[in-house]
């Protein structure tokens, strides 16, 4: 982490996740904890704390504590240090998936796989002073081979990730639905070679999308971008386009910040291997 709280340089995002990085070892803290492990002014710390509960990516407690909030607890199946880098992941995605949404208009949502299910990650915000400003971070939980973004990370997840989706069942929503494994398997390889992933009216009549893959390094899916569109036809080639841009951006600074961070912290989840552009 870079400098103290007084460096110029110090950009919003990386005092954001230094407070982060304070739940590493989970538990609750108080303001005047979270402040000072993040070597910030309590008042900064205050400001930048309440935006992630706006957010919702902490809560507070009975207590007045802070704590990491129930949508990345959902991610990590209560790890403390997964819900970290979870974190970190989302609040280096919403600049991205912000410009994202301006640039097509369109609905923009992070995915991360959880199991047989993708939980999606919406946000929802102004734009005021030159800075992002919260105003919800909303989350739903889909099975994951109904949705581009389930797909997209089916895709390049280890073979026994996609056998335990076949095994949990492929239920179908709508008619347009994959129910059958060898389909779906057909699909997530074709997937695997263009790096796209659709989805159209499979979990919700009248509702298209597609999505693109987040790597972690050595070829691991880390999440998925999922751009919602009106007419899968015309709109494919441009979103792709948009959709690969935003991944690279995303990819490549979560290589350099991720990287840096996983040298400092020795609690980092070696399960996690550092975020580099996939090849």
């Amino acid at each position: 982490m870079a400098g103290n709280s007084t460096d110029p340089g110090r950009s919003v995002t990386s005092k954001v996740t230094a407070i982060l990085m304070a739940f590493s070892g989970g538990g609750m803290h108080t303001l005047t904890e979270i402040a000072g492990f993040a070597s910030l002014p309590t008042s900064t710390a205050h400001r930048l704390a309440s935006e992630l509960v706006a957010w919702r990516l902490l809560e507070r407690t009975e207590e007045r504590s802070y704590r990491i909030a129930l949508p990345l607890r959902m991610l990590a199946d209560a790890s403390a240090s997964e819900a970290r880098s979870y974190a970190l992941t989302v609040m280096r995605a919403l600049p991205v998936l912000d410009e994202l949404s301006r640039a097509t208009k369109g609905e923009v949502r992070l995915g991360v796989l959880r199991g047989a299910d993708v939980l999606t990650l919406q946000p929802r915000h102004h734009r005021s002073d030159d800075r992002i400003r919260a105003e919800a971070l909303m989350h739903c939980v889909i099975p994951a081979h109904a949705a581009a973004s389930g797909k997209a990370l089916l895709a390049f997840s280890r073979p026994e990730v996609v056998d335990n989706v076949i095994k949990a069942g492929l239920p179908a929503f709508t008619p347009h639905t994959i129910t059958s494994p060898d389909v779906l398997r057909q699909k997530l390889s074709l997937i695997r070679l263009t790096q796209v992933a659709t989805s159209r009216d499979e979990f919700q009549s009248g509702s298209a999308a597609i999505a693109m893959p987040i790597f972690y390094g050595r070829g691991h899916v880390a999440a998925a971008i999922e751009l919602s569109v009106e007419d899968l036809g015309k709109d494919r080639k441009p979103a792709a386009s948009a959709l690969a841009v935003a991944c690279r951006s995303l990819s490549r600074q979560l290589t350099t910040e991720l990287h840096v961070t996983g040298n400092q912290n020795c609690t980092a989840n070696r399960a996690q291997p550092v975020l580099q552009p996939h090849p």
